[in-house]
């Protein structure tokens, strides 16, 4: 959104345009993510991907409930 003010476009007029609050983005503006915390993020959606990816590993069946009884 930086690039978007020194344009000319008001920080206000951005985030109600994206339906952002501006106190989330000036507290975000002011502490930024680092960047061990981007790669803490990538290395959690590669391991999530290859979770979900993996043909051996499947949620148990809607409904089952083990042996039947009786």
């Amino acid at each position: 959104m930086t690039e978007l003010a020194e344009a000319g476009i008001p920080v206000t007029v951005t985030c109600r345009v994206l339906k952002l609050s501006r106190q989330p983005y000036y507290r975000w503006l002011a502490n930024p993510i680092t960047t061990s915390e981007v790669v803490e993020a990538y290395r959690a959606n590669a391991l999530f991907d290859a979770h979900r990816d993996d043909r051996r590993i499947r949620a148990p069946a809607a409904g089952r409930r083990g042996p039947r009884r009786g």
